[in-house]
């Protein structure tokens, strides 16, 4: 009574490749014409906008820049204190070059005074340029008034 054991291989049939084949082309389709549809603009509007930013550029606006004089600060204590050297311009409105050129004098001192309250630790951080930037900025807009002074340009920021 021996019962005669069928292979197991001919239970199990191999499935055909075909499905994969096929869902292979068309994910290659699909993601080709996916590309074609977002280079060509169908998709998040047209190719063409681009060329008529760069064929009509915006004039700029009317801007002058006003040299502010070289200010030279002591920084920490006796003869181990180090020197800064700092030299900036101002960006200004067109009209209003000469009224912020009058003004120059205060301009320095205002500058002066708030380079010189500084500690000299606060030059070791590497943010210190940026928040000094922007204490001074505020400074010379409350001492040129509102609408004169639009930006604060750092030229030279020397520390020895």
């Amino acid at each position: 009574m021996a019962e005669t054991e069928q292979p197991q291989e001919a239970a199990t049939k191999k499935g055909s490749k075909k499905p994969l084949i096929i869902g292979l082309v068309l994910g290659l389709l699909m993601a080709g014409g996916g590309f074609y549809a977002s280079w060509s603009g169908l998709i998040l509007g047209s190719g063409d906008g681009h060329a008529a930013d760069e064929a009509a550029p915006n004039p700029l606006p009317d801007i002058s820049f006003v040299p502010v004089d070289s200010v030279i600060v002591s920084i920490g204590p006796g003869e181990d204190g180090r020197h800064l050297r700092f030299t900036s311009q101002l960006e200004v409105a067109g009209p209003r070059t000469a009224e912020v050129t009058s003004l120059l004098p205060r301009i320095v001192d205002v500058m002066n005074s708030y380079l010189r309250a500084l500690d000299a630790n606060e030059f070791d951080d590497p943010a210190a340029l940026v928040r000094m930037r922007a204490q001074l900025l505020r400074r010379i807009q409350i001492v040129t008034g509102e609408n004169r002074v639009r930006d604060l340009l750092v030229t030279e920021f020397v520390l020895n």
